[in-house]
């Protein structure tokens, strides 16, 4: 196994300093390590005009992620204020997203043969949530008083609270998630977060069948 440079150390303790996620760091440092690579130097020793140079060279999909972690390495692991304001983001041209019909939407859904998997996804769009975040929630973060979910671990580590529609909710209770005439959770106090299943783990173990039951 290759032995780490003192560099790339550094950059790395950098990052973890910043609260970079371990995707962030991975990506930062392949970058660094691609742009040493292509001028076949270590890359304390390139300058501004090396950056430029190897913009010129990755005009791609990829620069920004590239000038991100460039920006990184000299302003913060070389400590070189003034160079990364110097290094340009490329401008992308702006498009507009492909969006679904209510109708597409609801024929996407209803061709989900998982309930698990029909519930996770029904949340991610009405709720606008991240595919991790989701896959997080549990059933102590939903308050169905205040009609909000509490979103924990989001992009950058932060918390932030959702709304919860009525149609949302009515499609948790539909698959009884809740109970109750005030449909409140199925958990009658907040335990200790160690304590709550994952919400859709929770929801799986609730639909499944016993043993011995005959499907009628």
């Amino acid at each position: 196994m290759a032995k780490m440079s003192p560099l790339r150390r550094r950059m790395i303790e950098d990052m973890t300093i910043r609260n970079l996620s371990p995707a962030t760091q991975q990506s930062y440092v392949h970058a660094v390590s691609k742009f040493s690579r292509y001028f076949g130097t270590s890359p304390d020793r390139l300058g501004l005009e090396d950056v430029r140079a190897y913009q010129v060279h990755l005009i791609s999909n990829s620069l920004n992620q590239v000038v991100c972690a460039l920006r990184f390495f000299y302003g913060v692991t070389l400590d070189q204020a003034t160079i990364p304001e110097r290094i340009p983001y490329a401008r992308e041209p702006r498009k507009l997203p492909t969006v679904l019909s209510a109708d597409e939407v609801v024929r996407f859904l209803e061709a989900v043969s998982s309930l698990k998997a029909r519930v996770a996804l029904t949340t991610a769009y009405a709720a606008g949530l991240r595919v991790s975040e989701v896959a997080a929630l549990r059933v102590g973060d939903i308050d169905s008083q205040r009609m909000v979910m509490r979103i924990e671990h989001g992009k950058g580590g932060k918390e932030r609270y959702v709304m919860l529609s009525e149609q949302l909710l009515g499609t948790c209770g539909a698959t009884g998630v809740w109970r109750g005439p005030s449909r409140s959770c199925s958990l009658a106090a907040r335990p200790t977060r160690r304590s709550i299943p994952p919400f859709f783990t929770r929801l799986a173990v609730r639909r499944r069948p016993r043993r011995g039951s005959t499907s009628g």
